[in-house]
């Protein structure tokens, strides 16, 4: 009963924080946040997210200021942005989506966390493309390594569906995250298009992104041109 209740606090404390209403300049206002947090975590090579890993990478995920919250029951909420590889090897256009929800565990303390999720293969493309999946239970998510890593080690991760990393306080690392919601937001989706779109075909280059996106698209494609090798 108390973890009950303990979770049910937390869970409201986190979703007070949540905005009422999709507002556009709120959706690019985050992918310019994402952009930032892109360029920040590769600028220190040492230990930054491999680049053999995300010349692989199937899809992208950033959610700035993950706001976590816990003791004994965790829980978190953010917003961020999702991108993938089309069939002609180009990056589609963002689609809003958000996290939440929460697991059990040693947590005590609030803040915030930048999370980058990086999809390996074709099981957690399939994932992405379904209105919401848990992380850690419905695909399977694991800390990503960072900085200098082998072939055998690329080759070894390309197996796994999700590799995540996180952001707090200047320290960045592979992350665990297990237990949370991971969703689409149409609201936001429909803010940012001006339109209600598809996520899949989104996600499948089938809708042109806005060109007030250009930001996002600059810092992604410095580390990750158009061309650059893909996962199998």
């Amino acid at each position: 009963m108390f973890r009950v209740v303990v979770s049910l606090l937390v869970s409201a404390v986190l979703l007070s924080a949540a905005p009422n209403r999709s507002s556009r300049k709120d959706v690019l206002d985050r992918l310019d946040r994402s952009a930032q947090i892109l360029n920040e975590v590769m600028a220190a090579s040492d230990r930054a997210i491999p680049h053999d890993l995300l010349e692989r990478a199937r899809c992208i995920a950033v959610i700035p200021g993950l706001k976590r919250a816990g003791f004994i029951v965790g829980a978190q909420y953010g917003k961020g942005v999702v991108v993938c590889r089309t069939a002609a090897n180009r990056w589609s256009g963002p689609s809003a989506v958000r996290i939440e929800g929460g697991s059990f565990g040693a947590q005590i303390g609030a803040g915030e966390t930048d999370l980058i999720l990086v999809v390996m293969n074709d099981r957690g493309v399939q994932r992405l493309m379904e209105s919401q999946f848990t992380m850690g239970g419905d695909v399977g998510v694991m800390a990503g390594p960072v900085g200098r890593v082998s072939r055998a080690e690329t080759d070894a991760l390309l197996g796994s569906e999700i590799l995540a990393y996180g952001r707090s306080r200047g320290a960045f690392a592979g992350i665990t995250v297990t237990g949370a919601t991971f969703r689409v937001d149409n609201d936001d989706n429909t803010a940012l298009y001006g339109r209600p779109v598809d996520h899949p075909q989104i996600l499948r280059g089938k809708v042109a992104p806005p060109p007030d996106t250009r930001v996002f698209y600059n810092a992604l494609l410095r580390y990750l041109p158009p061309g650059t090798a893909m996962g199998q």
